[in-house]
């Protein structure tokens, strides 16, 4: 009974929290007003405090910009997470948009949906992420295309590395950053979450996200560490699958250190 009136009150308080700030964002996405890039931070913040999900963090964000993240992914918490932690906006599968809530949120978000099987496309949708990240926002690249267990970093694509190279002739001194961050879910109720626990916090693609979603909101006491990693410059004379291979390395290597820290 307990845990049904905590799950009542989590839809309660985002649902209020939402129309609250939902009209202010909808009219910062209208006349582009910074403001859109600092709303979903708040949703965030509260979000992943009643959920209760624990964020410590390791390393800092990137000062410098245009600033690209590449993080792994291991669920939907993790837009969450570095929502949470920064303003910055997704790059999304294009099929998410058309998702329930989760859909609706992205939008508000103003995510960069792209369509990765289309390739005829990819420079389009390169250029849209180069162009955002001229303008300085924080993009945030999930280069595993899809969601794991969270106990690894699945096979990389890095075609949207391109974006970073893309941005780099808008960029003023000619540079754009590509930052490593690795988000790896540790505890639960206090306790230190080993490879068989971690599918828990974790939402691999062939679970279905009402039940894992219920299953979230019943626990409400995760842990994540977040460790933010040092960044790869991209310049006009960068080799791209260089540069993109030295990201994912870093990004492979800090997230088995989090998981795997006995292992050395």
């Amino acid at each position: 009974m307990i845990t049904w009136i905590r799950i009542g009150l989590i839809f309660a308080i985002l649902t209020v929290v939402t129309l609250v700030l939902l009209p202010f964002q909808l009219l910062a996405l209208r006349y582009d007003w910074p403001l859109r890039r600092r709303l979903p931070r708040w949703w965030h913040r509260i979000a992943c405090s009643v959920l209760g999900i624990r964020i410590r963090i390791h390393g800092r964000l990137e000062s410098r910009r245009p600033l690209m993240l590449a993080a792994n992914h291991a669920s939907w918490k993790d837009i969450l997470v570095l929502g949470a932690i920064a303003d910055v906006a997704f790059i999304a599968k294009a099929e998410v948009a058309d998702w329930p809530i989760f859909g609706l949120l992205a939008k508000w978000q103003k995510s960069v949906f792209v369509v990765r099987e289309q390739k005829r496309r990819t420079g389009e949708q390169v250029n849209e992420v180069a162009e955002r990240l001229a303008a300085r926002e924080i993009i945030v690249l999930f280069p595993e295309g899809t969601t794991s267990d969270g106990n690894r970093l699945l096979e990389v694509k890095t075609s949207l590395f391109g974006a970073a190279s893309a941005a780099v002739p808008a960029s003023p001194e000619g540079v754009v950053y590509v930052q490593p961050v690795s988000i790896a879910y540790t505890g639960i109720y206090g306790m230190p979450m080993g490879r068989y626990h971690r599918p828990i916090a974790a939402w691999p693609g062939d679970v279905e996200l009402v039940p894992h979603l219920m299953g979230i909101l019943k626990t409400g006491a995760l842990e994540v560490d977040v460790d933010f990693g040092e960044a790869v410059e991209f310049r006009a004379e960068t080799n791209r699958k260089l540069a993109g291979a030295t990201v994912v390395e870093r990004l492979r290597t800090q997230l088995r250190q989090r998981l795997y820290p006995r292992a050395g």
